[in-house]
Parts: structure tokens; C-alpha cells; sequence
């Protein structure tokens, strides 16, 4: 396995420089600033990228306002008790992406959020007191206990709120299998693992974040 300062290197000779490769990307939040976030805000990330997943991304983020007045604001109290009349009207209603089981995931997830809420004070809390080192087990718990929230999705999720990780996108993943560090697309808990150990690797090698090494294997493939 390369250092991330090869990587890095093959990085740089790519895309012209590290300004160039992590330009765009915003830094993680601090652990303060996610438990300070609204558990509502939570819900409409989750929503968000499972509405987008499958989907046009342009075309969810302009209808976006329009989940937000027809989901009341993504408030988890209201959408888990979403009864059949409000589903019924979600499913007709022509400012949101009409897809059924999707809805009925805002509502189970809004479950899901109040549970986390109540053991931790808040979404946010509960997501801020998770160590980095543990990144792949969150991932597992949104799997599980979320609904719709595996996968990439529950990755998107934590990138877009903040929460220090990576993307295991086609590139990032041919880096790591060009690595040897796994031989295929990881889906089995062992080599999940074994990503988690060699990002843990190089961020304690380089000091970097998760966020910021993903981005690095990513840009020294595609």
C-alpha cells in the first residue's frame, strides 16, 4: 500500500495541484457544530439522498422547497406520525418526486431520529459522540436502523452534514483495490474493515481527515 503522500503525488499530477484536488470540498465539522445541528435538518439530508439515489440529483434539488412545505419542514415529530391521509396526498402531490416507498421512508426515518434523539438529546449529539475510528460501524448502524440509508446514501448523508468519512465511489474504491487493500467493491463486514484500517492508516500517517483522503483516491483515478 502507497503512502497518501504517493497517492498524493499521482494526485497532483493529474489535476495540476492539491489546491486543485481540494478545492471544493468543506473541511468536517467539529463536534460541536454537529450536535448543534436540528434533528429536522438530519431528516431532510436522509430525505435528500434517498429521493436523489436512483434519480436525477438537478432535478431533486430544484424541487427541494417543494419537499420541504409538503413534508412540513422535515419535522421528525410530524412525519412519524404521517397517517394514510398525508400519504396519500404525498403520493399524488406533483411538487415532490411521487415514489411511494421513498415516502414512507421520511417517515420511518423520522422515527429513527426521534429514538436516537431521546437516548442521546439529539440527532446530532448522538452523531457527534461517534469516534472517526469507528466510521464503518455508523455506517452499519444507519443501515440497519435507518430505512434506505445504506450504501453510498448513508455516505452522502454524513458528507454533506459534515461528519468526517469517505466516499466509497467507483474511483476511491479502484484505488484501494490498486492498493491491494480489498479485491473488489467492499459489501462484506471484513472488508469494510479493511478499508476502515488503511484510511485509519493514512490519516494517522498524514494528519489529514477522512474527507480529505477520500478525495485524494479519488482524484489520482478519475
Amino acid at each position: 500500500m502507497r503512502s497518501l503522500d504517493e497517492i498524493l503525488a499521482i494526485s497532483v499530477e493529474r489535476k495540476g495541484s492539491e489546491a486543485a484536488i481540494l478545492q471544493d470540498i468543506d473541511p468536517p465539522k467539529s463536534a460541536e457544530a454537529l450536535a448543534a445541528i436540528p434533528d429536522d435538518r438530519w431528516l431532510s439530508a436522509m430525505s435528500k439522498a434517498i429521493f436523489c439515489a436512483g434519480f436525477n440529483w438537478k432535478v431533486v434539488d430544484n424541487m427541494w422547497p417543494g419537499f420541504e412545505t409538503a413534508f412540513k419542514g422535515f419535522d421528525p415529530a410530524a412525519c412519524a406520525m404521517m397517517d394514510d391521509a398525508w400519504f396519500d396526498r404525498l403520493v399524488t402531490d406533483t411538487s415532490i418526486v411521487r415514489h411511494g416507498p421513498k415516502i414512507r421512508a421520511v417517515q420511518e426515518n423520522a422515527v429513527y431520529v426521534q429514538e436516537q434523539s431521546a437516548e442521546h438529546g439529539s440527532f446530532g449529539a448522538f452523531m457527534a459522540s461517534w469516534p472517526a475510528e469507528g466510521f464503518v460501524d455508523l455506517l452499519a448502524h444507519l443501515k440497519s436502523e435507518g430505512t434506505r440509508l445504506g450504501g453510498t446514501t448513508g455516505q452522502y448523508v454524513l458528507r454533506v452534514m459534515g461528519v468526517d468519512g469517505f466516499l466509497l465511489s467507483r474511483d476511491v474504491v479502484a484505488r484501494l483495490i490498486a492498493e491491494g487493500v480489498i479485491d473488489k467493491q467492499p459489501t462484506s463486514k471484513s472488508a469494510m474493515r479493511a478499508v476502515q484500517a488503511a484510511f485509519l492508516e493514512w490519516h494517522q500517517s498524514s494528519g489529514r481527515s477522512l474527507t480529505e483522503i477520500s478525495r485524494i483516491l479519488a482524484t489520482s483515478i478519475g
